[in-house]
């Protein structure tokens, strides 16, 4: 007799982040100037692929910032406050995402 297998089972982790996702992609692409929406949205994509829950917590919190203080952290030219320092705020400042 042929066994019937198992449906997939989902996984919590994507089906939590998955609306979340959605909503920073559009965050990211929506800045309010074309600068911040390369910069910021670039970002998003390049990287949202293998975020887990506390880097997709660093990037929403990100986006509750004003474009200007991020662009300028990204770019080196003011200092980024402690929480948002670390390995997520070294790749934007790398600028190898943005794409026009």
């Amino acid at each position: 007799m042929n066994a019937v297998p198992a449906p997939e089972t989902a996984d919590p982790l994507t089906d939590t982040l998955a609306p979340r996702l959605a909503r920073a992609r559009f965050r990211a692409w929506h800045r309010g100037t074309r600068e911040a929406d390369y910069m910021i949205g670039g970002f998003f994509d390049r990287y949202h692929a293998g975020w887990d829950e506390r880097e997709l917590a660093w990037f929403e919190a990100l986006l509750d910032e004003d474009e200007v203080d991020v662009m300028a952290w990204a770019l080196g030219a003011a200092p980024a406050p402690e929480n948002f320092t670390g390995p997520q705020l070294d790749a934007l400042k790398m600028l190898d995402y943005v794409s026009i």
